[in-house]
């Protein structure tokens, strides 16, 4: 499955979650899956928790945050230490 396959199973609908994105238009929301991961969470466990979903969801939430962290820039900040 290619990335904008996946990204189609990213759906957003205002009367759920505020319009945030979600999977499926299922009430589970991309920053929820993406904030499981993060906290450790592997896909065996998330597939566990929410039978209907499937490993392709859960890779479409990863492409979903690369393709939106891939053209931003990071500028450092320079800090004096004789402040």
């Amino acid at each position: 499955m290619n990335e904008d396959q996946l990204l189609q199973r990213i759906t957003i609908n205002p009367e759920i979650f505020g319009g945030k994105p979600i999977i499926r238009g299922r009430r589970l929301a991309v920053e929820h899956v993406l904030g499981m991961l993060a906290a450790g969470d592997d896909f065996a466990t998330l597939l566990e928790g929410y039978p209907w979903l499937e490993r392709a969801d859960i890779l479409a939430c990863l492409t979903y945050a690369r393709r939106l962290v891939e053209h931003e820039r990071v500028e450092p900040i320079i800090v004096s230490a004789a402040a």
